[in-house]
């Protein structure tokens, strides 16, 4: 388990309540996404459930049960369950929660507590959220919650007012710039950029080699594009069959950078190109997977988005 610098308020908080009389049975571990909190939630729950002179295991814990994403339907259980690859549901569903409060009615296995860590929590189902408040409501006697939420706001009020709040800080460049070179990656300034302080996003990023198209979306946003030559050197970073983990990559660095553009701006019919060019490239990586895109036109239509949004396109537009 890697270190995370941003981490050390929240052990300081966590580690105060733990050693307090009485621990509070809810927590939401709130922050951006790729900012190290299940990390710190399975380091945490094994903090919480090991008891002197009890042996803890390596490995996975017994009184520690993760909820997440788990097979999309029948067929993706079947194949899971045959130890074959299988599709991810994009949501936590009520039956997971229903048996993780099965086990609720059993001892913890080594010692007097259990955790239950939920990621995402903010992905509940309207029905796995309304079951889990009863769950936090009423929380069996030495059960502990650890949420770890991206987007805080899509929890029901009535969760967020039963749990304490741990907020993760963003990390600085400097800061990724030094986790990516401890991987033995690549750092340039424009994905740095991109990345907006989440190592999550920093590293596929990296591990993509996005530096060089991170530089030349920039130069699109920046300068547009008279001829295609710009959108022509985009295409070939991004390779002409790249795979669909690549494209996605692309497309989320692409949202970055666009949004910090909109930010930065203070030209409001700029920005209103730059909010028009996101949510195009956002239904764009929404499409992407599911219909039968040309893999070598791909590259060019994300180059035009970005090109829509930058100054020269102004005149074009009317």
């Amino acid at each position: 388990m890697k270190s995370w610098p941003n981490h050390t308020a929240a052990w300081a908080t966590w580690r105060d309540a733990l050693a307090g009389e009485r621990m509070h049975h809810g927590w939401l571990l709130a922050g951006k996404a790729g900012l190290g909190k299940l990390d710190f939630a399975m380091a945490a729950a094994r903090e919480l459930v090991a008891e002197p002179g009890v042996p803890q295991p390596a490995g996975d814990h017994p009184d520690i049960l993760v909820l997440t994403y788990g097979p999309k339907d029948d067929k993706a259980e079947r194949a899971a369950a045959d130890g074959k690859p299988y599709e991810l549901a994009r949501s936590i569903r009520i039956k997971q929660i229903r048996a993780m409060q099965k086990r609720l009615t059993t001892r913890p296995t080594l010692g007097s507590r259990r955790a239950i860590i939920i990621h995402p929590a903010d992905d509940l189902e309207t029905a796995s959220a309304n079951a889990l408040l009863k769950s936090l409501e009423e929380p069996p006697q030495g059960t502990f919650f650890l949420l770890v939420v991206n987007r805080p706001a899509r929890l029901l009020p009535t969760i967020r007012s039963r749990c304490r709040m741990l907020r993760f800080p963003v990390l600085s460049d400097s800061e990724l710039s030094a986790m990516l070179a401890d991987h033995g990656l690549p750092t340039e300034p424009a994905m740095l950029a991109a990345a907006q302080g989440s190592f999550g996003a920093a590293l596929r990023y990296a591990e993509q080699n996005l530096g060089p198209v991170a530089a030349v979306i920039e130069e699109l946003l920046r300068r547009g594009d008279v001829g295609l030559a710009t959108r022509g050197k985009l295409a070939t970073l991004i390779g002409p069959r790249a795979d669909r983990e690549r494209v996605q990559a692309v497309l989320e660095l692409a949202q970055s950078l666009v949004a910090r553009h909109a930010r930065e701006t203070t030209d409001p019919a700029a920005r209103l190109r730059l909010i028009e060019a996101h949510g195009a490239l956002v239904q764009l990586a929404v499409e992407a997977p599911i219909y039968n895109f040309d893999a070598a036109m791909l590259p060019h239509e994300i180059g035009s988005l970005l090109v829509a949004a930058a100054p020269a396109s102004e005149a074009a537009h009317g």
